[in-house]
Formats: structure tokens, C-alpha cells, sequence
């Protein structure tokens, strides 16, 4: 049975999203490690920048504390690639009641506190560039969500994508 696309063998990680992975990767490492300004100059100055930057830092660890919690409530169902395990069980209850998508609304904060810390253009970008990608990721994530759990068309319709009360 060579050469046959359903051997027996599970898909790729290729087939079961590893290109979103790679992708979030690298806009994480731009975020992260990416010039954070055309000028390199902050975009504000004095106490505001100040206070901007303590903002960011709260920011950053409540967002951080966020996905923590998301990926500890999902438990064995938690993967880094985007098609849901074989055996995955439908999580709806902890912080999966405010959004859909609890970790990548918590990437995306911390992407906004990175750039409230960092105050730089290029770096609202990125998070832009962040809040496009997984709206995008997502949208794949959530077609394979619904021929997994035919219940999810239903949760889509009472909780938000990826940020909640908004989107």
C-alpha cells in the first residue's frame, strides 16, 4: 500500500498545521527580536512613556497568566499544531466560555503589552501582524473544530473568536 495518502499512518504535521506553527514562530520572534522602531526612538517620552511601560509590564503578565490558565484548562487536548487531536475532548468550560480561542487572544495582549513596553511602530505592527495571522489561523482551526465536534457550530455562535465581548 505504498504511495497511498491513507496508509495507516497518521497525517503530516504539514496536513495537521505545522506551517501555522512555523509562521507564529517567526512573528513571535519578531516581535520579540525585530527593530522595534524605524528611528529607534520611543514613541512618547517622559511619564507617559513611563507609565506606558509599567502598563505594558502588568499587561504582559496578566496576558502570560491568561494563556497559562487556557492551556491548563484544555489539558491533554492541548497541541501546538492547529487540527485537533484524534481523541480530543470538547472544551467550553474555564476561560473557553469568554473566547474561543483563550491562547491566542492571550498572544495577542501580550503582543500589545510588548509594543505599550517597547513604544515603538514597528512593533504595533507585529502585533497587528499577530492579531491578522491567528484571526486567519483560526478560521483553518475552526473547520476542523466543527467536523470534530459537530456541537462547536452552536459555541460559535454564543462566544467570541478572539477577543471577548468584541470579536
Amino acid at each position: 500500500m505504498e504511495g497511498k495518502p491513507n496508509s495507516g499512518r497518521p497525517p503530516s504535521i504539514f496536513a495537521r498545521g505545522g506551517l501555522y506553527v512555523l509562521i507564529q514562530a517567526l512573528l513571535l520572534v519578531l516581535l520579540f527580536f525585530g527593530p522595534s522602531s524605524l528611528s529607534g526612538e520611543k514613541l512618547w517620552t517622559g511619564r507617559i512613556s513611563d507609565w506606558l511601560v509599567w502598563l505594558g509590564w502588568i499587561l504582559f503578565l496578566a496576558s502570560s497568566v491568561f494563556s497559562v490558565v487556557a492551556a491548563f484548562q484544555l489539558g491533554s487536548n492541548l497541541t501546538p499544531l492547529p487540527r485537533p487531536k484524534v481523541d480530543a475532548k470538547f472544551v467550553r468550560s474555564g476561560l473557553y466560555r469568554l473566547v474561543r480561542h483563550p491562547i491566542y487572544f492571550g498572544v495577542i495582549l501580550l503582543s500589545v503589552a510588548w509594543f505599550l513596553i517597547t513604544q515603538g511602530e514597528l512593533t504595533l505592527a507585529y502585533a497587528g501582524l499577530i492579531f491578522l495571522f491567528f484571526d486567519i489561523k483560526s478560521r483553518k482551526e475552526e473547520q476542523w473544530l466543527v467536523t470534530t465536534f459537530p456541537e462547536y457550530s452552536d459555541y460559535q455562535k454564543h462566544v467570541r473568536k478572539l477577543l471577548p465581548l468584541i470579536y
